[in-house]
């Protein structure tokens, strides 16, 4: 039995492990690389061939996690793809949105190199199309939290809550092999305890090996104050300003928790009447499959949606889908919140956004997330005085503010409760999803706590497990 390990080793993104078990070759996760400095691993030819895979496991629909799905199909893949019901909505809605997005960028790169006569490090040729995407669409097996699914004869995955975003959940794939058995489980992305929507991550205690995220393992997230208490003055601060709100947003989960926690400061009159836009298509959609699924919400927001307090509703909420409807923003006089995809300032609405207000002093850009190593919102949230933005410098002058507490990802001490359930202690536990120093000081600190036998995977690197 063999584990590759294929992506987000001693970095974030990437998200892929290819286990070999029983003569199954299965892939978990399939998710693209997004830091620039590995961006080229999602165009290099993979270490197996797409048609031999028998299955693939996604554990949520984040890009990092799914992106390459497509890809893979493109490729010759024709297996199914399990995941739960609103991962396969949310990842069909994602896949067909990067490939969008990627013929645009591709068509809008040639323009600007031939311009410049200069040519690009990638092919010019997005990863895949609109039709690759609706082709994955089809494969889509799903499953529900808690039972076993057969995969093939000899292995069977079972999804249990993950607590990350809607649909989200940790793998526990069982192998048989005559009367030896190996149970391994994937965390995917945990999340924290007490988040808005949904539920609590379950908690697991039986595991031969655990492959386990590492985002914020050298951290825990500081929350001095309420989501609320936190977004309050910083609106009305820029409201007396004169500028804009712009808030750099994940599509998924992001930006239904920052509309629960503004509906919240509406109903309570706490900021301005003002025009509040979500600006972006895949976040609309997104929206509409969260409530298709609202029984994976929480007891506190089923509570409000039966006292008819929608949280993904309220006065002064402009849901944009259209370009026309985007570029119509820019008309609007006085503040205005923009919240616009994507998280990490890597493409989308959120860049011409920015273009438009990040040298005015008086507006204010919020970061709610995690922003990645080599991406402009890292190189924004860093403090850079100036920024390259569709291939030009752009002077930074406005407010930079960022939001503690609202991260999808377990920090330090979640992570450690999370392995720290497990009993009996796994044999052996694998680090991915966090950059080098991260991923190395948290093996380094659950060897001391929890004298477990931990590695930190590098990439494509193989291990056997017994």
């Amino acid at each position: 039995m063999k584990l590759q390990f294929l992506g987000a080793n001693r970095q974030v993104t990437g998200s892929q492990y290819l286990l070999e078990a029983a003569g199954a070759r299965l892939l978990i996760d399939c998710g693209m690389f997004q830091e620039r400095q590995f961006v080229h691993r999602n165009y290099d030819r993979p270490p197996f061939e797409a048609s031999q895979i028998d299955a693939l496991l996604l554990t949520h629909a984040h890009l990092d996690h799914c992106g390459l799905a497509p890809r893979l199909v493109r490729n010759g893949f024709s297996g199914p793809i399990y995941s739960t019901a609103p991962t396969a909505d949310l990842a069909s809605l994602i896949m067909l949105d990067s490939a969008r997005i990627q013929e645009e960028d591709v068509a809008a790169k040639k323009r600007r190199h031939k311009r410049e006569n200069r040519k690009s490090k990638h092919p010019y040729e997005p990863l895949y199309t609109p039709d690759d995407a609706v082709r994955t669409e089809t494969l889509f097996h799903t499953v529900t939290y808690g039972t076993p699914q057969a995969v093939t004869d000899h292995v069977t995955v079972t999804y249990h809550e993950a607590g990350h975003i809607l649909g989200a959940a940790s793998l526990e794939v069982v192998v048989h092999e005559g009367k030896n058995e190996a149970r391994i489980v994937f965390s995917g992305d945990i999340g924290l305890w007490d988040k808005p929507l949904i539920r609590d991550p379950r908690l697991l205690s039986d595991a031969d090996y655990v492959v386990m995220e590492s985002t914020y393992g050298t951290r825990d997230h500081l929350r001095t104050r309420d989501i609320e208490d936190q977004l309050d003055p910083i609106i009305n601060d820029t409201v007396k300003r004169g500028g804009n709100v712009l808030i750099p947003t994940f599509a998924i989960e992001r930006a239904q928790e920052l509309m629960y926690h503004l509906s919240i400061l509406v109903r309570q009159d706490r900021i301005p009447d003002l025009l509040v836009f979500l600006d972006s298509p895949m976040a609309v959609n997104a929206t509409k499959i969260f409530r298709k699924h609202r029984s994976c919400f929480d007891e506190k927001t089923m509570a409000m949606l039966e006292d008819d307090h929608s949280p993904l509703d309220f006065q002064g909420l402009v849901l944009s889908r259209t370009v026309e409807q985007s570029k119509a923003i820019n008309a609007v006089r006085g503040t205005c919140v923009i919240m616009a995809g994507s998280g990490m300032c890597t493409g989308g609405r959120i860049k011409h956004h920015l273009v438009r207000n990040i040298w005015r002093e008086e507006s204010t850009v919020v970061f709610v997330g995690y922003q990645s190593h080599g991406t402009l919102g890292r190189h924004i949230v860093d403090g850079a005085k100036k920024v390259r933005i569709f291939g030009e410098p752009r002077l930074v002058g406005a407010r930079i503010e960022r939001i503690d507490g609202m991260s999808a990802h377990a920090d330090k001490s979640t992570l450690q409760r999370w392995i720290g359930h497990f009993d009996p202690k796994p044999k052996r536990v694998f680090l991915t999803h966090g950059e080098e120093d991260v991923a190395l000081s948290l093996a380094d600190t659950l060897r001391t706590g929890l004298n477990v036998d931990v590695e930190v995977p590098k990439y494509q690197q193989v291990v056997e497990l017994a």
